[in-house]
């Protein structure tokens, strides 16, 4: 079965993040898939709504598939791969229509970026929401994507849940405004479909134009952070973090 689903429901696209049991943690092809979908939304007229979720309850997105990362032998790794991830959160974050993630489980590392990028998100009381990398691999994000958690969340808040790895439970993202509204498992289903029907309702241009405005401010002054990534996706610690995550053991942090 596809690693990522993508089906016509009438006039709602469904993107389904389709590792269960790698907590949907996203592959490369699942990312390029992510992309065409939003080509996708855009193309096809019959299109009104993109909403993305992710399979089996237990995570939406749980982050980049961390044995990708052993490729990486420098900094310039790194930087690739956030240019490469950076298209793809702002085509996502362009699509003409209004986009809804749909979170259960964990919404972690590239999985929060996604979210983030999203319209609008609706959640369940167990969803999880953070990037722990201070405590993990020893990487860092790119200026966009702390440029759109500071966008959500603030400063304070966005360094808390950086520093102290914090994992936001889905009342804390709530009450930070970054989740839209919270229903119980049972309800979601039915809440979902009432959210997609007011939306499929209402004026597409008014969107499109809400949407717009929101991320041409966002994006009006952000700086270039390629020196960042490459130096912490160069560091030491970064290439000793990798195979002691997928190993299952503990990294002592060199600084370097």
């Amino acid at each position: 079965m596809s690693e990522l689903l993508v089906t016509a429901d009438g006039p709602v696209l469904r993107v389904v993040f389709n590792r269960p049991a790698q907590h949907n943690a996203l592959t490369w092809a699942m990312w390029d898939g992510l992309y065409d979908a939003c080509e996708r939304a855009d193309t096809d007229p019959e299109t009104k709504l993109l909403v993305l979720s992710g399979a089996g309850g237990r995570a939406f997105v749980a982050g980049t598939d961390i044995s990708q990362f052993g490729e990486f032998t420098g900094g310039e790794d790194g930087i690739a791969y956030e240019r490469k991830v950076q298209r793809i959160i702002d085509r996502l974050e362009r699509v003409r229509v209004p986009t809804l993630a749909v979170v259960e489980g964990y919404c972690v590392g590239g999985g929060l970026v996604v979210a983030a990028a999203c319209d609008l998100r609706l959640a369940v009381p167990g969803a999880r929401f953070g990037a722990p990398i201070a405590r993990t691999l020893g990487n860092c994000l790119s200026m966009n994507t702390y440029s759109l958690l500071v966008h959500h969340l603030g400063p304070a808040r966005t360094l808390d849940m950086l520093l102290r790895a914090r994992m936001y439970s889905a009342e804390e993202a709530h009450a930070a405004g970054f989740v839209a509204e919270l229903c119980e498992p049972d309800d979601l289903a039915a809440r979902r479909a009432e959210v997609e029907e007011r939306l499929l309702s209402h004026a597409p241009l008014s969107m499109w134009a809400a949407k717009e405005a929101v991320r041409r401010l966002r994006v009006a002054n952000l700086p270039d952070g390629d020196d960042i990534v490459a130096t912490v996706f160069g560091s030491d610690d970064f290439h000793a973090a990798v195979p002691a995550f997928l190993a299952k053991e503990q990294v002592t942090w060199q600084g370097r």
